[in-house]
């Protein structure tokens, strides 16, 4: 079964995905020639390059040899080369796409549910959980009522009048990655006056208490052919005093998260490491987490609270699977693996058999 990798897309974490579309196709073609790239540019359109492609050629637009491809949904669904205006489209042979898109319509679900329709297999979450993980006050509320810890939020508005805990705040973007778009604010007027300029709070606002004390603390999970955890990671700050683990911090080095700063394994109390893979192991199902998925913590020597899942982590968490280690081929061939053998979504028609059809009435004598 041939294998493409899709990466790119118009999100914000557009070239975080293009670094780890190019990892992992890198890897793929050392064991499979046939492995194919495809960049879904900012505007959505979609083009084959080759596996040998640097991340440079993708600066100032489409790389030297770029081919338009489209994506085709139905019985014939799947990728097609343009024939022109003599030629005739010729369907690719790609039955399973690794999916490394971060952020925007590659981690909200709306190329899984587009992969669904086109019948192709695909790595990493199902349309629910995507959109899920995409949606930090949905997840809140999950999290909140599986009964583990998470810090109390708050949607915010520009009528908000008051919130329901104490300054400083917080404020991230309901639906986006972990670190864009984020701000610290001492008091509401100001966290208010924030919703008009901050671009990335325009679709919605999550509001939390802001915990100086509190640190990040992460780790990946992977679902097949076991469930299996990472160690854990503590992501350091490039900037001395910085108040958050910003974007600069997890992906400016030139691999994503490969070569961002950070303690690993992180140096934790017994019991607070085993609250944690605890925690973890119940977001599995809580979530619904398949294929790799990264999930982030806060917490200092006293307490320990959910923050959010990552559901295409940048380098797919490739650098955290240390103990044991992990080869990179392996993480992949898992992930196609489970692409394959256990689709996220199979499509039904099943009871649809006309019977309503044949003892309904006129529709013009509903309409009256």
């Amino acid at each position: 079964m041939s294998v493409a990798v899709l990466f790119g897309g118009p999100s914000p974490e557009h070239d975080i995905s293009i670094l780890t579309g190019l990892l992992a196709l890198r890897e793929l073609a050392l064991r499979d020639s046939s492995v194919q790239g495809v960049y879904w540019t900012k505007t959505g359109s979609m083009f084959l390059i080759a596996p040998e492609t640097e991340a440079t050629a993708f600066a100032d637009g489409l790389p030297r040899g770029a081919q338009e491809i489209r994506l085709r949904l139905g019985d014939e669904g799947g990728f097609y080369s343009l024939g022109g205006r003599l030629g005739k489209d010729r369907r690719l042979d790609v039955s399973t796409v690794v999916l490394a898109t971060h952020g925007g319509p590659g981690e909200d679900g709306t190329i899984q549910a587009t992969l669904d329709l086109a019948g192709l297999a695909y790595t990493g979450p199902s349309v629910a959980s995507a959109a899920l993980g995409m949606d930090k006050w949905a997840f809140g509320a999950v999290v909140a009522n599986a009964g583990l810890a998470t810090l109390p939020r708050a949607l915010l508005t520009a009528d908000t009048a008051s919130l329901p805990f104490a300054g400083p705040y917080i404020l991230k973007p309901r639906f986006g990655g972990s670190s864009i778009g984020i701000d610290v604010v001492a008091d509401l007027a100001t966290a208010k006056a924030r919703l008009g300029v901050n671009t990335h709070l325009a679709l919605g606002c999550v509001v939390e208490p802001f915990r100086a004390d509190l640190s990040d603390l992460q780790i990946a999970v992977r679902t097949y052919p076991v469930v299996q955890l990472s160690s854990i990671e503590r992501p350091l700050r490039r900037s001395a005093g910085a108040e958050i683990l910003n974007y600069r911090d997890k992906y400016v080095g030139g691999e994503g998260m490969v070569s961002a700063p950070r303690e690993l394994p992180a140096l934790l109390a017994d019991a607070q490491s085993e609250e944690l893979r605890s925690a973890a192991r119940a977001l599995v199902n809580v979530a619904g987490i398949r294929g790799v998925a990264r999930i982030d913590f806060l917490g200092n020597d006293d307490e320990l609270y959910v923050n959010e899942v990552n559901t295409i982590p940048g380098s797919l968490s490739k650098y955290l699977f240390i103990e044991p280690p992990l080869p990179f081929g392996q993480l992949l061939a898992d992930l196609i693996a489970e692409a394959q053998h256990r689709p996220a979504h199979r499509y039904s028609a099943a009871g649809a058999d006309g019977v309503v059809l044949r003892g309904a009435s006129a529709i013009a004598a509903k309409l009256a």
